[in-house]
């Protein structure tokens, strides 16, 4: 089973793009919405979370406001929150792999927001960058609720920047010429993958 990691920096598009993976047959594997699961009432990540930063749980659940205000600026409080949810997280992604090759899938999207910045490249077969001019992605970020200039440029400042990204990847999806041309582009890279064997498969199932 083939892995294709999908990556891209704040406000690119990536979203969007996996879900036309999804229309194409592919499983999507999110790690955003693994982290809701595992925050949610229930999920893994909120007594371990409720005993190193009992003001993050609220009603039974990680509030995600409350649990940036602990951390926010404070290296050795990231280090210990991701010590919590990093292995969980790599549990879920597990089961999921699992799942898709006993469903017997050519190939599989890790949607990984990070994953150049992460050293994610390696744990997959081929890379796919979701990338937009510079003040395409500004005018998206800026317009999502809790965003600022401030807030955008701290996060922007942290992640690889996109000529690098576009650079390192195997297949670039532009997403600021229309819906159509984008689902073109993953119409093509999944035609382009379609008789390629994965070879991380092996290692991350062993």
């Amino acid at each position: 089973m083939l892995l294709i990691g999908l990556t891209g920096s704040i406000g690119m598009g990536k979203s969007e793009t996996a879900k036309m993976f999804s229309r194409l047959g592919v499983p999507v594997y999110d790690a955003d919405a693994a982290v809701h699961a595992l925050y949610a009432k229930g999920g893994a990540a909120v007594a371990p979370i409720a005993g190193a930063f009992p003001s993050a749980v609220v009603d039974g659940m990680v509030d995600r406001q409350s649990l940036s205000r602990a951390v926010l600026g404070l290296p050795e409080a990231m280090k210990k929150l991701e010590a919590i949810v990093h292995p969980l997280v790599g549990l879920a992604q597990l089961d999921f792999l699992k799942r898709a090759q006993a469903e017997g899938h050519h190939a599989v999207v890790l949607d990984i927001p990070l994953l150049y910045e992460t050293g994610g490249e390696k744990r997959v077969d081929v890379v796919v960058v979701v990338s937009a001019p510079y003040h395409i992605q500004a005018s998206r970020v800026l317009a999502r609720p809790d965003m600022d200039t401030a807030k955008f440029a701290a996060i922007h400042a942290k992640q690889v920047p996109d000529a690098e990204k576009r650079r390192r990847a195997d297949f670039v999806i532009e997403t600021d010429k229309g819906l159509d041309h984008a689902f073109d582009a993953v119409k093509a890279v999944v035609e382009a993958l379609k008789d390629r064997e994965g070879k991380v498969i092996k290692e991350r199932l062993a």
